[in-house]
């Protein structure tokens, strides 16, 4: 996993300049995605930056729509499929479901040839090659770059911003946010953790919580800051460790603002956490999710090892879930 997280800069950038061929899309009136687990957290970053790039709306279908249901009408709409795997047998029904159902169905996987790919009408890679550990690392941070080169096809003036962005986040390779002694031993206290985000922040606070849970079987749970303040603020009154994971862009800073300082107001310790703070600057909101998550994965990594767990193989999991 340790080195997985070391290559994710580099699999970023390299997922961002492929080359996207894709159908005639000039119809196109939605996007819906259609993934689980760390996928899942990519596609919720994607969906915020393809609507702001675009004006499409994009949502998530739950996968058992298609594998427990009949489906839904989907005419005009594309539908991106997230799977590493590419072989989870509800995001191969899913596939098949959706395109039975008009749609345009998008496979952004990392295995080459996979049963996702052949129900599909185009394939994007993720580009992170074998990934050995149990938990995704390198090959989430590849998703999102891979949902930024298909941006990049259906918006192009978005392109040299996605060019810019990796050039950025390659040059994260070697760099630790300058809190991480503080935020270990903040972990290592902890009994309960929330993450919070805004926007691409939230897709990415989703990704950590899991990883918290995955690696060191800490219960942590991701919220998006807007909806924090209102029953989970209570919480606090027990010991509460806040992760706020700052994606920088100008409209999201009163919202993270005030979740900081109504969190620190109520007694818990709060780190606010910005790709910036390690050097890396000109990234696009789902860029920026991602530099924090090439930041973030090393803190769940090292806390796992810490707390005795193994971070490759947590023992309850399994690199292929197979549900339907």
């Amino acid at each position: 996993m340790s080195r997985e997280i070391a290559e994710a800069p580099a699999v970023f950038a390299a997922s961002v300049a492929q080359s996207v061929t894709l159908p005639d899309l000039t119809q196109l009136r939605a996007i819906y995605t259609v993934a689980r687990g760390s996928s899942d957290a990519a596609a919720n970053i994607l969906s915020y930056e393809i609507m702001r790039e675009t004006g499409l709306p994009v949502t998530s279908l739950p996968p058992s729509i298609f594998s427990l249901g009949r489906g839904v009408r989907l005419t005009d709409a594309a539908v991106l499929v997230v799977s590493q795997s590419g072989a989870s047998p509800d995001l191969v029904g899913s596939a098949r479901g959706a395109r039975e159902a008009g749609a345009t169905v998008l496979a952004l996987t990392n295995a080459p040839g996979s049963p996702v790919e052949a129900e599909a009408h185009a394939t994007l890679s993720i580009g992170a090659g074998p990934e050995l550990a149990v938990p995704a690392t390198k090959s989430v941070v590849g998703a999102i770059a891979g949902g930024m080169a298909l941006l990049a096809a259906l918006a192009p003036a978005y392109a040299p911003r996605a060019k810019a962005s990796a050039t950025a986040l390659a040059a994260l390779h070697g760099r630790d946010l300058p809190q991480k002694k503080a935020l270990l031993a903040a972990l290592l206290r902890a009994s309960h953790v929330y993450v919070i985000g805004r926007d691409t922040g939230f897709g990415a606070a989703q990704e950590l919580a899991l990883k918290l849970k995955e690696c060191c079987a800490l219960h942590a749970e991701a919220y998006s800051s807007s909806e924090v303040l209102h029953g989970p603020l209570q919480l606090v009154t027990n010991p509460l460790l806040i992760l706020i994971l700052d994606t920088e862009q100008p409209e999201v800073q009163p919202s993270l603002d005030t979740a900081e300082q109504r969190f620190r107001a109520a007694g818990g310790t709060v780190f606010r956490l910005r790709a910036s703070d390690a050097g890396a600057t000109d990234l696009t909101p789902a860029a920026a999710a991602a530099a924090l998550l090439c930041l973030t994965y090393p803190l769940a990594h090292d806390a796992a090892l810490a707390l005795g767990h193994d971070p490759d193989r947590p023992t309850t999991l399994a690199k292929v879930t197979q549900t339907r």
